[in-house]
Order: C-alpha cells, then structure tokens, then sequence
C-alpha cells in the first residue's frame, strides 16, 4: 500500500507529476489536451464500465493500482524483499474517435515522462530501476461515448524489516 501511494504522490505532483507532463507534451506534439488536475490520479482497481455505473467518472484519469507482490526473501532477516508491480491505466473518453488515440497515447506517454524523470531511490526501502510495459487496448464504446484505456505497468522493488 505504501508503494502505490508514493506512485500516486509522483503522479499527481504539479511540478514534475503529471499535470506539468501533459502540458509539456501537449505543447511539443500539437495535441490539444485539457490541463490535467492533479486529482484524477486515483489509487483503485475499478473496472472503467463499473466506475462509470457507480460514480460519475471524470476524463481523462490515471487509475493506479498494485497488480502483484513478490516476497523473494532477496535480503537475508528481511520480513520482506521482493517486487511490487504498478500499473496505472491512462483512462481517455471522448464523443468521437478522431483524436481519441492521440490522447490516449499522450496520457500514456505522460506517465512514462513522470516514471523515467523518477528512476532510482524513493525512500522507505522503495527503489524504482526506471524499466515499464505500455500495453495500449482498443477503442471502446463507454465514457462519453468512446474510451481507451492504456495501460502502463512497472516493478518497484522494496526492502523492509
């Protein structure tokens, strides 16, 4: 738990989180892509078509959640040393499919930005060594009309007693 919630803090910081990310690459590229707030990063593991029947959902929106934990019992009196696996889905909808892939891609491609920009120690035992899988999903009716989730899957490795 400790370890996606300092993944969300990264994402979600103004100065080097996600929100300067996008705006910096939307910039570069030419995509028009509305200013990102800080809290449509969320800490959840809810399918994108059960969120939107429960809650009203807010794109575009980074969901970040733990897919797995590996106790290698790599350090010896450790309790636990291993790997923990993110992934956070970049979550686009829009009323068209022109441009929707863009988005997608440049939210993905936001994430990714924020992960290399913070390779190494994060503290408490937490060492992130900057390797991460982008899987992109097909277009797909929901949100406001259409969605794309791409998906961005990383391992921080951590050590505690």
């Amino acid at each position: 738990m400790r370890v996606s919630r300092a993944a969300v803090e990264l994402l979600r910081a103004h100065d080097n989180g996600l929100p300067a990310a996008v705006g910096a690459l939307s910039t570069a590229s030419g995509i028009i892509h509305p200013p990102f707030p800080p809290e449509l990063v969320r800490m959840s593991n809810i399918a994108a078509d059960l969120a939107e029947k429960s809650t009203v959902a807010r794109y575009p929106q980074v969901t970040l959640y733990c897919d797995r934990v590996s106790n290698r019992l790599k350090e010896k009196f450790r309790r636990f040393s291993g790997t923990v696996t993110l992934t956070a889905e970049a979550r686009v909808s829009h009323i068209n499919l022109e441009g929707i892939e863009d988005n997608s891609h440049l939210l993905a491609d936001a994430v990714t930005e924020v992960l290399d920009a913070n390779r190494g120690d994060w503290g408490n035992g937490m060492y992130f060594g900057g390797a991460y899988e982008v899987s992109y999903g097909p277009v797909k009716a929901g949100g406001k009309n259409f969605i794309q989730i791409t998906k961005v899957t990383f391992d921080v490795e951590v050590s505690s007693d």
